[in-house]
């Protein structure tokens, strides 16, 4: 009797487990392991990094509306976008220091520096918006 509860008692932990993962496994979070991201809007981060040589973070997933790139850079890089939904917001100004806000509105962009990237290449980025 004994034997058939712990058996039973293993299989509901075992089941709970499959669960649980199953429910991580259908998270749309471009970062492996579905992490819960932040309250609110429902995106990861309205700021990315602009640092040398990398955009931070990218890919990502943010809501619709205002963007923020922040520089942190002692080189001089950009924003330059390459793709997305209806008509791109402006590229950004040569830039080692500062912000630029960018407005976007649901779809998938894609942007790079001019100084160290390309489309799809070096120093680029993506974002997918809801």
């Amino acid at each position: 009797m004994e034997s058939t509860l712990v058996t039973n008692a293993m299989k509901a932990v075992g089941g709970l487990g499959l669960a649980l993962l199953a429910a991580c496994g259908s998270s749309t979070s471009p970062y492996s392991g579905g992490g819960g991201g932040g309250g609110g809007g429902g995106g990861h981060s309205t700021t990315i990094t602009v640092s040398d040589n990398t955009f931070a973070p990218t890919p990502d997933t943010v809501s619709a509306g205002q963007v923020t790139f922040s520089w942190s850079a002692t080189n001089t890089h950009n924003v330059t976008w390459d793709s997305g939904p209806g008509t791109l917001p402006a590229n950004s100004a040569d830039k080692s220091s500062g912000t630029y806000p960018a407005t976007l509105q649901a779809g998938t962009y894609q942007y790079h520096c001019t100084f160290h990237g390309g489309v799809g290449t070096g120093m680029h980025g993506t974002f997918v918006v809801h």
